[in-house]
């Protein structure tokens, strides 16, 4: 009961000293009505998209849950001097929200192998597993066989789109993955990470399949070392051992792709020097590598040596956008997962700033009436948001409120994960410790190595042609086939029956069983208040 009512006295001191903490503004309920009016009426006016999308910008934080995202805001804002909690992030302004459930069909608690599987592909499967329905096993071969499932990357260009992959991990990751390989086992990023028997078995691995299943037009992101011989020394870092080539093939991929390439242009580059000097205008192909498996945190990034997420992105937008059919881009913020899995909370919301800014470099690239721009996460991470804190507290830093163990603890703090540490029965004393350093791990409850996922719904949020698909709770597997009805691309092709811009004058031909066809052709004057039906019928 004492601790009880120290907790109480505690709360009730900190409602007290920051009830003062508010500006004039926000004390006058106008302010709240006035700004409750304006959201309103933007709503009502808002009026529904339904265009066939020319192009699919689709965004992808890996393990980017909702507490992410909250925090992640706040952290914007307050890297801008301002408090945080009231900043708008670029994907806060799309008008269309829904859920997405994560689990896969064997797993309450998803990877982002099965999860990349259900929502580029459009079908669930099981944990591990990329680009292969449920029948398949992990690590087993032959049960791949048969079972392959192909991803909205490749329905777009098979409808001549020009297609690309981004991402802040090696391409060969779970999420790009997704995008054109089908494995048994996420992890066979090179011949010598598969067993002897998948090989015997016929199995290929992602990197292979990388350049010989779909011609993709831009590929950025990481994994050197998973397509160059064993032994080859790293561009960069020659010495690192551990930076050398894998392949036990003794196939150079890189090679092979150019050679595929030939009669177009295309340019392979390692460093942001070179990255830098390719002409979005003149260029075919790209594939940028430049690390030997993940990107620099963003962080840890030297912007004169390392491409930021917001640089590649235009970049392979502005190669893109040349074809008049259009494009899909997948853009991956893949190091905020992994941050979060080394319990280093700073670090996975710089990484979701930065990927909101590739966000907004897209929307600034491209037209809203022609481009279906989605934003989702993968699947969450166990972060909790917790304690108390004043309006305006660095979300990196600790709540006011102690806990009964009378030691501080943070804003940010972890179920599980590398952060768990119990001394003498005690938690650590942090009052001296700086726990806004890219380097503070955070607390945790349960002690494990690596965090786990969590389990809970994510957000998608969508604007652009057809995004009002992108609303309610829906199955995670649902995103590719809204994505693919959206654009006109993959099985379903029903909305090609529309136009890509609302006409003046609608004409639609239709021809009976019979040979004979009708015309019709109706026009719309001065809004509703006048239509016109011509009706035409021609013998044929």
């Amino acid at each position: 009961m004492a601790s009880t009512r120290r907790s109480f006295l505690a709360l009730f001191l900190l409602v007290v000293l920051g009830s003062s903490i508010a500006t004039v503004e926000e004390e006058n309920s106008e302010f709240w009505r006035s700004q409750a009016r304006k959201t309103l009426q933007a709503a009502l006016d808002r009026k529904l998209n339904t265009n066939v999308a020319k192009n699919i910008l689709f965004f992808l934080g890996d393990g980017m849950g909702l507490t992410t995202l909250t925090a992640a805001r706040i952290l914007k804002g307050q890297l801008e001097n301002q408090p945080g909690e009231e900043t708008v992030m670029t994907m806060d302004t799309f008008p269309n929200v829904g859920l997405a459930k994560t689990y896969s069909v064997d797993f309450q608690v998803a990877d982002s192998a099965a999860t990349a599987t259900a929502y580029l592909c459009g079908v669930k499967t099981n944990l591990n597993i990329v680009g292969v329905n449920a029948a398949g096993r992990n690590g087993v071969c032959r049960t791949q066989k048969g079972n392959e499932v192909t991803s909205i990357l490749k329905w777009a260009k098979d409808a001549g789109k020009s297609v690309g992959i981004v991402t802040t991990t090696r391409v060969q990751h779970a999420t790009p993955a997704g995008s054109y390989a089908h494995s048994a086992s996420r992890t066979w990023y090179s011949d010598a990470d598969m067993p002897d028997s998948a090989k015997t078995d016929g199995c290929t691995d992602i990197s292979f399949q990388l350049i010989n299943n779909t011609d993709i037009d831009v590929i950025i992101g990481g994994g050197r070392k998973y397509m160059t011989p064993t032994g080859t020394k790293d561009p960069e870092y020659p010495t690192d051992y551990f930076s050398n080539g894998e392949r036990k093939d003794g196939r150079d991929l890189i090679k092979e792709w150019q050679n595929l390439k030939t009669g177009k242009v295309a340019h392979y580059v390692w460093n942001k020097a070179d990255f830098d000097a390719v002409d979005p205008e003149t260029t075919d192909y790209l594939m940028a590598l430049f690390e030997p498996g993940d990107l620099r945190y963003e962080e840890e990034r030297d912007p004169s040596t390392d491409s930021s997420i917001i640089e590649t992105t235009e970049k392979a937008i502005r190669i893109l956008q040349k074809n008049p059919k259009g494009f899909f881009l997948l853009v991956e913020g893949g190091r905020i997962d992994q941050a979060h899995h080394a319990g280093r909370a700073s670090m996975a919301l710089h990484e979701a700033v930065a990927f909101d800014r590739a966000i907004a470099k897209g929307l600034e690239l491209t037209e809203e009436h022609e481009t279906l721009t989605v934003v989702m996460a993968d699947h969450s991470q166990p972060l909790t948001f917790n304690g108390f804190p004043f309006r305006g507290n660095s979300i990196l830093g600790k709540s006011p409120l102690w806990a009964s163990d009378m030691l501080p603890y943070t804003t940010l703090m972890y179920g599980n994960g590398p952060g768990h540490k119990i001394v003498n029965g005690a938690r650590p004393d942090i009052r001296n410790v700086d726990t806004k350093s890219k380097d503070y791990i955070q607390q945790a409850a349960v002690p494990v190595d690596t965090t786990t996922h969590s389990g809970e719904d994510v957000a998608v949020l969508a604007r652009g042609p057809m995004a009002h698909l992108f609303q309610g709770v829906n199955e995670q597997n649902y995103i590719a086939h809204a994505m693919g009805y959206a654009a006109c691309v993959g099985a379903d092709l029903r909305h090609c029956e529309g136009q890509t811009t609302p006409p003046l004058v609608h004409i639609t031909l239709e021809y009976n069983k019979k040979g004979a066809g009708a015309v019709s052709a109706s026009a719309a004057l001065l809004g509703n208040f006048l239509s016109m039906l011509l009706a035409i019928t021609v013998l044929m």
